[in-house]
């Protein structure tokens, strides 16, 4: 396969392609025109004189994966973590995300993408925090990271203007005094200040495959007048706005303690909720919240692996799709869900549904979540119109499967075997717009011993620089550990853990 197309057009013969609706892989050939498909047609289309040929033979295409919710700050913090709660993970953020210099942020984004690429994901939205609040040099080293990889993002700043500890009614005032003090150190800066630092990166943004998005991190991690500016950001510059809504039970009782509602219902009070609106998580939504989510045209991101892992139970996908909600699927951060792996999210998405009830016919299809990770995710991103699928008029985002591999030995339903066996092993090339990124299982963008040599350093260096923070944590583990769990086994109207009863 060629690794750099000099000519404007290039034609991928011998693939088989993918034909979602009706579960097979039949023999095509793509004609592409610089970064888009030009036309798809039986094998021996004609293409122009002088085409590069991308040699295709053995090979299921399919389109790019498309993350619909991950944390690009999250990668240097892999594997740090593994009894975290969700409530216990915000605690954690200034020892795992804290000593960060751009270099880092740039790392970091680099590692995820290399990684989603590498697995067959071409596409993410990246909600990427920056303490104590945004920068247009970090906004701008991380989108670096995405180009020089060759993948795409929707970058979105991760803003707050509440502390965790404040966001959570009676929280603060359950730690010692001494305790108190500390964790003011970690205080943001005022939603002013914040908003005119997104304003400013939303006003001179020179990238070209990434964009920008707002993210006003948990609706009740910010006051109203500071979601408002969201809002208004938003709608002034065109952007989508992303938010954690109800992803654990403790932040929807901690919704109805503050706004006497639920999380999803006070945002779209504030006009935040509509097409261009997506919910991370939502695990914990009701079926009032659903509709009005439907009702707006808003998508769900939903992160299968990383509600297991942080505990806060199995979404009611069924739920979303049968109210209208657009749902996506995403990893979430590699700090908590471990990796960047779009196949395997795919596959807890699909299994996550189904072990929530004997009626089947209420399952998941593996139709539906492959639909999820490609034009849902492409429409929570807001480039449904570009990405998502393989056809005429979409950019040429390919995942080359090897049909060799022994995930597609034998090769019988391929929505099946996409969804449920492959694990991103099978990935042989990766093309992005037209351009290999990945080729023959090697990346050709990034220089991975390097990456790694880098990678190392920042580790060792920031371990010394974030040892108090880790202190620091360790004595929080034992009050948030305890008061979190408490909140959150007060009386729901819905139930979304695991386990049928609490253990009390």
């Amino acid at each position: 396969m060629a690794s750099k197309i000099k000519h404007p057009y290039s034609i991928v013969r011998g693939g088989k392609l993918l034909d979602a609706d009706k579960r097979v892989a039949r023999p095509a050939d793509i004609l592409i025109k610089g970064d888009t498909i030009a036309e798809i047609g039986r094998p021996g289309l004609a293409a122009p004189e002088g085409a590069t040929v991308v040699d295709a033979r053995h090979r299921l295409l399919h389109p790019g994966l498309i993350n619909a919710h991950t944390h690009s700050p999250g990668n240097l913090g892999k594997g740090m973590g593994d009894q975290w709660s969700l409530e216990l993970l915000l605690t954690a953020s200034p020892w795992i995300g804290g000593g960060r210099t751009l270099e880092d942020k740039y790392l970091s984004a680099m590692i995820g993408a290399a990684e989603m690429v590498l697995k067959g994901c071409t596409a993410a939205y990246d909600l990427a925090a920056e303490f104590p609040l945004p920068s247009v040099e970090g906004l701008s080293a991380m989108a670096r990271a995405y180009e020089e990889v060759g993948m795409r993002a929707v970058l979105a700043p991760m803003v707050a203007d509440t502390t965790f500890f404040e966001a959570i009614p009676g929280l603060m005032e359950r730690l010692s005094p001494a305790l108190q003090k500390e964790v003011e150190a970690y205080r943001y800066a005022p939603w002013k200040a914040t908003t005119k630092q997104m304003r400013k990166a939303l006003q001179k943004w020179p990238f070209e495959k990434v964009m920008l998005a707002v993210a006003p991190t948990i609706p009740h991690h910010c006051s109203d007048d500071f979601l408002v500016a969201c809002r208004d950001l938003a709608r002034e510059f065109d952007v989508g706005i992303h938010s954690h809504v109800a992803e654990s039970k403790v932040q929807v009782v901690a919704g109805y303690k503050r706004y006497g509602t639920t999380l999803a219902a006070h945002m779209d009070e504030l006009g935040l909720v509509n097409e261009k609106f997506t919910v991370a998580h939502g695990v914990w939504l009701d079926d009032e919240d659903m509709k009005r989510l439907g009702g707006r045209g808003a998508s769900v991101a939903h992160n299968p692996g990383s509600n297991m892992r942080l505990g806060n139970g199995l979404a009611d996908v069924r739920g979303m799709l049968s109210a209208d909600v657009n749902v996506g699927i995403g990893t979430d951060g590699a700090n908590c869900s471990d990796n960047q792996n779009m196949y395997e999210a795919m596959r807890l998405a699909s299994f996550a549904s189904k072990v929530q009830g004997p009626d089947w016919q209420r399952w998941v299809t593996t139709g539906e979540v492959l639909r999820a990770a490609t034009e849902g995710s492409a429409r929570a991103l807001g480039l449904h119109k570009q990405i998502g699928r393989l056809a005429p008029g979409y950019k040429a985002d390919i995942v080359f499967l090897d049909l060799h591999h022994i995930n597609w030995i034998p090769t019988n339903d391929p929505v099946n075997a996409l969804v449920h066996t492959e694990d991103g092993t099978a990935v042989h090339s990766v093309m992005i717009g037209g351009r290999m990124v990945v080729q023959d299982r090697k990346l050709l963008t990034v220089d991975l011993a390097k990456l790694a040599e880098k990678a190392e350093a920042s580790r060792v260096r920031r371990e010394k620089i974030t040892a108090p923070a880790k202190k620091l944590y360790d004595r929080l583990e034992k009050v948030v550990g305890t008061f979190c769990p408490g909140l959150a086994k007060a009386p729901l109207h819905i139930h979304r853990f695991g386990a049928s009863h609490h253990h009390h």
